[in-house]
């Protein structure tokens, strides 16, 4: 008995799936698929088969049997709510909702008859003769009343199939999708595709994608001859505008490959020619700022969402192109570099996991992928490639005086042309901001070594005063967890020692911490590698180290406070204090840092 439940279950999932199969290959509807959300839902209150709502939500009862065509039907008919715009006639709830209802149903279901799609479900009655349109039919209901004949064409039974996620009279209607545009986009691409059957044309080589639109090619072709900053990067992309391969890769309206060159665009977006090139102008830019191989230890979508939102208010501000409805833009990130506004979105990974990239909702846009393009003798590495594309095309952008550039984006450019700084490097200039040179004073006092030639006249020293050394200190706060890794530990407390050696800090206060706080006091900085012991007593509290540190009368109120952790800790509150974090390649706060962080590769 359960494995014939079991049978029926999964014929009722296929015979959907076959249905849903019928209606994107059918064209048409393509675009209104890829903006609406298909929602599984059990048996409801008065809920047959399926309901559509004004926000692009397919509610439907799956688990009810109907053949492949049958869904077809079901699927087409709340579609055509959507691309026939019956949502924007908004009617005050109650009666008059009904009866518009029912002649959006009674047109769609003639409509549906004319053009072949599906078979509806064996419920509905034949259709009356001499059908007029959607207004038509409303006029005749308030008039006379609805016929029974009218009232079973729906798809959710007896109900409407027609629902508010929100009230007609309190739903937004700005910046929701144009459903009658994208129906618009997919009645011109269906005409296309008959008439190219009709004339026998076929793809090239018996497969593969489809030749570029018109759109797609001169957005293409005004990068190459009008915009030098990315003609090269263009040039070099292999474009694919195809649906049926965007639908496999689950791409809504574009992604890039860096590794492979290849940028693909879902013809069924529906994208104008200036939404076509913001599109193509962020595609490449992730391509070209490497955004595919700067993420390192950092959460892959996240990064994606970070680095989305630096390059949409880039190219708002140099005016390429018109953004796309949905794309990601927040004033409040407007300046700051792809890793700081990361920093900013990991504290609430819950929400930024919901936003959509042009991929789509949960996915990036930036695809991986490994390719060896380079070794068939282009003579340059795929790193080398972007930045040279890239540098020259700043230097022509720049000559040729084709536009505002944003200075972080002019910035970013230029530290690619440059190798990456190594992080003890970076950590030494930490230590020459806050630790200039000491001035150096001859004296009598401390008598140097007399020369031979003149052995009865003595000569003054070098000597720094006391006073000076005094306050020339700098906070230690270590975690000693065993979450730490010791030879990661070992590299940071010997490039300590040395820099602090080449400054002239004689000491450091150092705080060892783990489950508890060790005050290790005043230690010489040679000595703090051979003191440390990693204890491994379970998780970190570091506030107390710091907040010993923070009240310690001995500790000048100026110094510097640099926190050697793995990122496995509690938040941290250093009450406006000069401070850094010295941490491994793969960790992360759990909190926005204000302080530098310089990670140990």
């Amino acid at each position: 008995m359960a494995k014939k439940k079991d049978k029926i279950r999964r014929e009722k999932k296929n015979n959907f799936e076959l249905g849903m199969d019928i209606i994107r290959s059918g064209g048409i509807f393509g675009p209104l698929l890829e903006y609406a959300d298909i929602v599984y839902r059990g048996a409801e209150s008065g809920m047959e088969y399926a309901v559509v709502s004004n926000r692009g939500s397919i509610y439907v009862n799956h688990k009810l049997k109907a053949a492949p065509r049958e869904w077809a039907y079901i699927i087409a008919h709340c579609l055509l709510h959507l691309g026939l715009g019956h949502f924007d006639r908004v009617l005050a709830a109650g009666a008059e909702q009904r009866l518009w209802n029912y002649a959006c149903d009674a047109a769609i279901r003639q409509l549906l008859r004319d053009m072949k799609i599906g078979t509806p479900p064996a419920y509905m009655p034949v259709l009356p003769d001499n059908l007029q349109d959607e207004e038509g039919l409303f006029s005749r209901f308030q008039d006379t009343g609805v016929t029974d004949a009218y009232r079973n064409f729906g798809t959710a039974g007896l109900g409407p199939d027609m629902i508010f996620d929100e009230p007609p009279d309190k739903w937004d209607k700005t910046g929701r999708t144009e459903w009658t545009r994208l129906f618009a986009q997919g009645l011109a691409q269906g005409v296309r595709d008959a008439v190219n059957a009709a004339s026998g044309k076929t793809l090239p080589d018996g497969g593969g994608a489809s030749k570029l639109s018109p759109g797609v090619l001169q957005a293409r072709d005004w990068f190459i001859s009008q915009y030098p900053l990315l003609g090269a990067i263009a040039a070099s992309f292999t474009i694919i505008e195809d649906h049926e391969i965007c639908r496999r890769m689950d791409i809504r309206v574009a992604a890039v490959s860096p590794a492979l060159r290849e940028l693909y665009i879902n013809p069924f977006a529906g994208l104008g020619g200036q939404e076509l090139r913001f599109v193509m102008a962020h595609e490449f830019l992730h391509a070209a700022l490497r955004h595919d191989a700067r993420h390192e230890w950092r959460d892959r979508y996240l990064w994606n969402v970070a680095c989305d939102y630096v390059i949409n208010q880039w190219l708002v501000e140099m005016g390429v192109g018109e953004m796309p409805a949905g794309c990601l833009l927040e004033p409040q990130f407007k300046g700051l570099s792809a890793e700081a506004v990361y920093e900013r979105i990991v504290t609430d990974m819950r929400l930024f996991r919901k936003l959509a990239t042009l991929r789509g909702v949960g996915v990036g846009d930036i695809l991986g992928g490994e390719s060896e393009w380079w070794k068939r003798g282009d003579g340059v590495n795929l790193d080398e490639f972007y930045r040279r594309a890239l540098g020259q095309g700043l230097s022509y952008h720049e000559e040729q005086a084709r536009g505002y550039l944003p200075a972080g984006l002019i910035e970013e450019i230029r530290a690619l042309t440059q190798p990456p700084i190594p992080w003890d490097v970076e950590l030494a200039r930490w230590f020459d901001e806050h630790f200039t040179p000491l001035e150096k004073r001859r004296s009598f006092a401390r008598p140097s070594r007399r020369q031979s030639s003149t052995p009865d006249i003595p000569r003054p020293n070098w000597i720094i005063r006391q006073e000076s050394l005094d306050r020339r200190t700098f906070g230690v706060v270590l975690d000693t967890s065993g979450s730490m890794d010791r030879a990661l530990l070992a590299a940071a407390l010997g490039s300590i020692a040395s820099y602090s050696a080449a400054r002239d800090v004689p000491a450091a206060r150092v705080v060892f911490c783990d489950a508890a706080v060790y005050d290790q006091g005043y230690m010489k900085t040679g000595d703090i590698a051979g003191a440390v012991q990693v204890k491994g007593r379970g998780g970190t509290v570091l506030q107390p180290g710091i907040r010993l540190l923070l009240e310690a009368e001995d500790f000048p109120k100026t110094a510097p406070i640099l926190i050697i952790t793995d990122g496995c800790c509690d938040v941290l509150a250093l009450s406006g204090r000069e401070h850094a974090y010295l941490m491994p390649a793969g960790a992360r706060l759990p909190f926005v840092p204000k302080g530098k962080v310089f990670r140990l590769r």
